[in-house]
């Protein structure tokens, strides 16, 4: 597959459907219609430098961010494609009901701009969401709803910074550093 060609509209089409199912089925929280989007469910969360590898990992990312925000829905800002894969461009929202980690519920709603790569291989298989968020930018929005006046809203915040402190020292999954160079053959 050479990377100056995209694939003909038909497999644009067909990866486009697939994606906007996938997006679809993740707000409907279907996790068995998206998870079907993939031969082998992974996704690779580049903030974080996490990796959620098969079918029992990604069911327990599921849960636990929906746990966290069971209101959990986006707004599509673009769309692109690619050679080899899908680029979409969105805005994540939810409110913050639950335990994200180790960082207690703040009551509080995000909206965050994302980039998601819908990463297929060459039989048109999709192998990877490899999502790119600022996570500065979420922290703040939960961070934000706190009343820092108020003995409990102080007491909150101190729960807050000490669950941001615990999950601060998670070592980067080892696959997302060892990346290999495009070979730019002229």
């Amino acid at each position: 597959m050479s990377r100056f060609v995209l694939p003909s509209e038909d497999v644009l089409r067909a990866r486009e459907k697939l994606v906007l199912d996938h997006f679809h089925d993740e707000v409907r929280q279907d996790w068995d219609a998206t998870l079907a989007t993939f031969p082998h469910p992974h996704y690779e969360l580049i903030s974080q430098m996490a990796v959620h590898d098969g079918n029992e990992e990604v069911r327990e990312y599921y849960h636990d961010t929906r746990l966290a925000f069971p209101d959990q829905d986006h707004e599509i800002i673009a769309f692109r494609h690619g050679v080899d894969a899908v680029i979409v461009e969105f805005w994540l929202l939810g409110t913050h009901k639950g335990p994200l980690g180790k960082i207690p519920p703040t009551g509080s709603r995000h909206r965050t701009r994302m980039t998601a790569y819908f990463i297929f291989d060459e039989h048109e298989n999709l192998v990877t969401e490899r999502i790119y968020f600022d996570r500065l930018t979420i922290v703040k929005q939960l961070i934000g709803g706190v009343d820092k006046r108020s003995p409990r809203g102080l007491l909150k915040l101190g729960r807050i910074l000490k669950g941001l402190l615990a999950m601060s020292g998670d070592a980067p999954d080892p696959r997302l550093l060892e990346t290999t160079p495009p070979d730019f053959v002229r």
